[in-house]
């Protein structure tokens, strides 16, 4: 039994069933992020400052081309949902041109950024002496753009075929291999003499090789081999690349006026906001499971034009993320004291705990957005998501910006502000859905027209 049939047999079982693998590929890069930074932290304080500006603009840059992933899964979906026998071909041919096309945008980054790589340090404040290592870093890791791309287009591809497991195995796998290599490239080993920070960089662009290799070879083992490059396909994804783009770059937006905001304040400010955002970005993981799940079985459903079973994917998921965003208020309210103690440097502790509570309140709140939102990345309402994104950004940076520095409370204001960005999105998205507008895909007129009812 397909996992849509087995969501509408048993919603609740299959939402945990999916949600956990997915959850698992989510959290192997962070943790393998973590193990970079040991390694690195033995060589000196340079390099491991080295490695957070190279890590800083590669995240930047990979969340704004991750648009590629994020189509892609919809497209493959919704291909996959016809009934007659060109679906597989279609979903295959997306594919195949989905790959095609990261590979190029990725090419195109390595080219224009590996020249770029110590004029890009420089312009986020490395000094001198960190500028080499910096540099270093960045130009190897761009290397492997190509194949971090593709490997976000399989994957896509991959979740848009309901397959949540195999992504799960190519992320432990990758990461596997960039653990395995991070020692030997780092610090030397027999004949392989030791790199350092640059090593670090050589590992992990060596191990998203492998990642991109079996992401794709799973991909097309999974839809079929296609029959050719049919470039029509590339229309659509580059129709859903602009509000993509344009969303994930408000999304960065937001997130760096409040850390310029935070680190103004003063550094014990800055190195609390930094604990707090953290923690957030580490939450999201979890939330954004249940996006991921959303978007895919919401993309099949709409294409069948099964309006009503897809709200029905739109409110089971809602809950789900509503309510582990409860959960982990709860967990956030309770290990409070001990956050303090393990992370929280004594002089600065009195900073943490009012902006703490704020951020863990709102986490209910980011669970609706996050749910809402992968329920309209599977209904294809990308410019909404763009819309929306770029009003929370006005209201929330607004409350960024009015904030006084110099006012105790100023932090605070700042962790506010997060709460207002979050909670404009929940609502928009939830009102998108229930009752939804004329043109919402998924609101009650459109459930109507798709069961011939005026």
């Amino acid at each position: 039994m397909d996992p849509p049939q087995r969501f509408l047999e048993r919603p609740h079982r299959t939402v945990i069933a999916l949600c956990l693998p997915i959850l698992g590929s989510l959290l192997a890069e962070p943790l393998t992020g973590l193990v970079d930074t040991a390694f690195v932290a033995r060589l000196g304080t340079e390099p491991l400052a080295a490695l957070g500006i190279g890590t800083m603009v590669l995240s930047a840059i990979f969340w704004v081309l991750s648009f590629v992933g994020v189509a892609t899964q919809t497209l493959v979906a919704g291909h996959l949902s016809a009934r007659d026998g060109a679906s597989g071909r279609g979903a295959s041919r997306m594919c195949l041109v989905a790959v095609s096309v990261a590979f190029l945008v990725g090419t195109a980054i390595a080219c224009a950024g590996i020249p770029l790589a110590a004029a890009i340090s420089r312009a986020l404040g490395a000094s001198e002496a960190l500028e080499g290592l910096a540099a270093q870093y960045l130009r190897w890791r761009l290397v492997g753009a190509p194949a971090m791309l593709a490997t976000f287009a399989a994957i896509g591809a991959l979740r848009g075929a309901h397959d949540m497991t195999t992504p799960l195995r190519v992320a432990v796998g990758l990461n596997a291999v960039n653990v395995l290599l991070d020692p030997i490239l780092i610090f030397g080993w027999g004949p392989v003499p030791g790199m350092g920070v640059a090593g670090a960089a050589i590992a992990s662009t060596v191990s998203q090789g492998v990642g991109a290799a079996w992401a794709v070879g799973a991909a097309f083992a999974r839809l079929g081999r296609p029959d050719g490059l049919d470039w029509q396909h590339a229309r659509k994804l580059f129709a859903a690349a602009t509000p993509l783009v344009m969303r994930a770059a408000s999304l960065n937006a937001f997130l760096l006026l409040g850390t310029r905001k935070a680190t103004l304040i003063g550094a014990g400010a800055g190195a609390v906001h930094q604990v707090i955002r953290s923690v957030w970005f580490f939450n999201a993981l979890f939330l954004d499971s249940f996006a991921i799940l959303a978007q895919s079985l919401v993309a099949h459903f709409l294409g069948r034009r099964q309006v009503g079973h897809a709200r029905t994917v739109a409110r089971i998921t809602v809950l789900w993320g509503f309510g582990c965003g409860v959960a982990i208020c709860l967990a956030m309210l309770g290990g409070t004291s001990w956050m303090r103690r393990l992370y929280v440097p004594g002089e600065v502790g009195v900073l943490f705990g009012p902006p703490w509570i704020i951020a863990a309140a709102f986490q209910p709140v980011s669970g609706l957005t996050f749910a809402t939102d992968g329920v309209h990345f599977g209904s294809g309402d990308f410019r909404y998501l763009r819309n929306t994104v770029l009003l929370a950004l006005a209201l929330g940076g607004a409350v960024v910006i009015w904030a006084d520095p110099s006012q105790p409370s100023a932090l605070q204001a700042v962790w506010w502000a997060f709460g207002l960005w979050t909670s404009f999105r929940a609502v928009a998205g939830t009102l998108r859905i229930w009752p939804g507008g004329r043109t919402s895909p998924l609101g009650a007129v459109s459930a109507r027209r798709a069961a011939g009812r005026p």
